[in-house]
């Protein structure tokens, strides 16, 4: 049987019921999709050849055998999920429900070169797949985190400033050939933003992550989904002009850029100037946790710069929450403070009555988190599901 016609009722449709892990059994099935019984039986057998569910404990009798129950098999195949920062890169193996089995952190810098960064990826996850007494046949797909903007129908960066060498380089298609899996890339805020809002605020609908570290992005969550905007770079607001910053030139050749300001490369480049030692953004963090006044009172500028920025933001998209991520979320109170003395001075009462503004909980697991779930979600649609089945099971 290979029914993967498009309808209602295709095993991929059927297994759409199951993929929330509650378990149910085939009478249930059958009521909530209209087909017989003898239609549910034999597509849940072929989703249990394949490995996708389960049988689990069975369900309460209402007189007789008790009723077998079904539910999603969350080790039926594994995904690679990847964040690719400007400094460092995490590459982790998960199981269905995007739950980590297997995690490596490691300092490389983006600008060493995609074959050079990639070449990191696919070796990390093959030795995590050894951890884990898997292989890569088990790997159903790969969901890769990018710090610059990237077209999401291709997966290929674009113009990535902090990127050299990377621009239009076919990052799905180089990874393809070290997995026969499909690849999803995105920008690594967007998957932030899907990471964070699974983990710590499922039930809203309207979020905002703000990733502020050597870049600063926001990845936009409406009515449940992540917005990416016609071309993809949806959220791309750390190239935004400032009034305070009119002058201050920006990577990306303007001058004026929020991420001239507010950034952590910048607000070490502002310490400096003050005669302050302070490398890079790390450095800020440090001297915010040992009290040096200057640095406070600069990252609390940045956060009022950024808040600048959130009131059009907040205006445009009515956020039920903003979420404060990245590296330099780790100075605590004080940048999240500037941001909200801007934002609930600046925008609509309405617009902020119930709108809160918090530091990510989720911190640096967020986007290989996101990266897990963008994959996810791909194998697990009805598409994915269907090409499970010309896959033997190996779970």
């Amino acid at each position: 049987m290979n029914d993967t016609t498009p309808g209602r009722g295709n095993v991929g449709e059927l297994f759409q019921l199951l993929r929330d892990g509650a378990p149910r059994t085939r009478a249930e099935l059958a009521k909530s999709t209209g087909l017989a019984r003898s239609t549910i039986a034999a597509r849940v057998d072929m989703l249990m050849s394949m490995g996708l569910v389960t049988p689990v404990a069975d369900g309460v009798s209402t007189g007789g055998r008790p009723p077998s129950q079904f539910a999603l098999n969350p080790a039926a195949r594994l995904v690679v999920a990847a964040d690719l920062g400007a400094s460092h890169a995490t590459v982790a193996i998960t199981d269905l429900t995007g739950a980590i089995l297997a995690e490596h952190r490691e300092s490389i810098p983006i600008a060493e070169g995609p074959e050079r960064v990639l070449t990191w990826l696919v070796d990390g996850a093959a030795r995590l797949l050894d951890d884990v007494g898997r292989g890569r046949g088990d790997v159903v797909a790969v969901g890769i985190g990018l710090p610059g903007p990237v077209e999401f129908s291709t997966g290929q960066p674009v113009n990535p400033p902090i990127m050299p060498g990377w621009d239009r380089f076919d990052v799905p298609g180089w990874v393809r050939s070290h997995f026969d899996a499909p690849v999803l890339v995105d920008n690594d805020v967007n998957i932030s933003a899907l990471g964070e809002r699974a983990v710590a605020w499922p039930v809203k609908e309207h979020l905002l992550f703000i990733k502020v570290a050597t870049g600063i992005g926001a990845g936009i969550v409406s009515e449940g989904e992540l917005q990416r905007g016609a071309q993809g770079i949806a959220g791309d607001i750390g190239h935004v002009r400032i009034a305070r910053g009119a002058d201050v030139p920006c990577a990306c050749g303007n001058s004026g850029c929020l991420e001239a300001l507010a950034s952590g490369p910048a607000l070490a480049r502002a310490l400096r100037e003050q005669g302050i030692e302070a490398r890079d953004g790390n450095d800020v963090v440090d001297l915010v946790k040992a009290g040096n006044l200057a640095a406070i009172q600069a990252v609390r500028q940045a956060g009022r710069d950024i808040g600048e920025m959130l009131t059009v933001a907040v205006s445009l998209l009515n956020p039920s929450v903003i979420v404060i991520g990245g590296s330099m979320a780790r100075v605590g109170e004080h940048l999240i403070a500037g941001v909200r003395e801007v934002v609930y001075t600046r925008s609509t009462p309405l617009a902020t009555e119930h709108l809160s503004i918090a530091q990510s909980s989720v911190a640096s697991r967020a986007a290989v988190v996101g990266a897990s779930l963008l994959a996810v979600q791909h194998a697990l649609s009805p598409e994915g599901v269907a090409a499970f089945m010309r896959q033997p099971a190996t779970a």
